[in-house]
């Protein structure tokens, strides 16, 4: 299975009639079991992209596809949000459970698939809580079980961890990819920060100012598994200078308008 993404561009029109370009004329390709970042300034299209993917939103010109996908019922996508988008007067079993209960499987094994990714994310012995009993990390990690639990072709993860402080968010990187190379869904990540992008990445994908353009493709060389310390390596900071060289003039581009 690969996403393909040809030639994809998306506008909008604003409340006066006028037209905005978002992305454009955007082409990429991700792999089965692949891990890819898309990095850009603010405003560059990035979650505008990843609504395309979805199919939330539709492509004003291009196509997007799954190319050599099986129907075999599974969803194509599920999606991380950078907000703590669960249902708070469900449990965490129960926020699991949630995509199980929509795609009709029996309740004996939504519970089952649920109380796995439960154990895979380490929230057992959380089962019965409710998001307002849980720390902002422990909420995410509800996020990417609910999402893993329907087994998409392609895990779509928008910022998810931007709204977190520092060392949390380092925590969850590390768990993310721990998580990754266990189940190795195929993930297409939304970030703005370059060292997140190269630490969890096998490519990153750099994005021009509004209009969104491919930039660079870059290829993350970095051995796997990829630990903390990693990035106190030269390697990690070549590839992190590397990136922002070729960002730093659309970042101060779109400060400016």
């Amino acid at each position: 299975m690969r996403l393909v993404l040809e030639g994809v561009s998306k506008t909008y029109v604003d409340r006066r009639g006028q037209a905005l370009v978002a992305l454009e004329d955007v082409s990429l390709t991700v792999a089965a079991e692949e891990f890819v970042a898309v990095l850009g300034p603010s405003g560059c299209g990035k979650s505008t992209l990843l609504q395309l993917v979805a199919g939330l939103l539709a492509p004003s010109a291009g196509r997007i596809y799954f190319e050599g996908a099986r129907r075999d019922g599974r969803p194509l996508t599920a999606m991380v949000f950078q907000e703590f988008a669960l249902f708070p007067w469900r449990t965490v079993q129960a926020n699991v459970e949630f995509g199980l209960e929509e795609l009709g499987v029996p309740a004996e094994e939504r519970a089952r698939r649920a109380r796995a990714l439960i154990e895979l994310t380490g929230l057992a012995g959380f089962e019965r809580r409710y998001p307002h009993q849980l720390s902002g990390g422990m909420r995410q990690r509800v996020g990417i079980a609910r999402a893993l639990a329907v087994n998409p072709l392609v895990l779509l993860m928008d910022e998810p961890f931007s709204a977190l402080d520092a060392q949390t968010r380092e925590l969850l990187q590390e768990e993310l990819l721990t998580l990754w190379e266990r189940t190795r869904t195929t993930v297409l990540y939304v970030t703005h920060n370059i060292q997140e992008a190269v630490f969890l990445a096998d490519r990153v994908v750099v994005l021009s100012r509004r209009p969104g353009r491919v930039l660079a493709d870059v290829a993350v060389t970095l051995p796997r598994p990829r630990p903390a310390a990693l990035a106190a390596r030269p390697a990690f900071a070549e590839l992190v200078e590397r990136i922002w060289g070729l960002i730093r003039d659309e970042a101060r581009e779109a400060l400016t308008g």
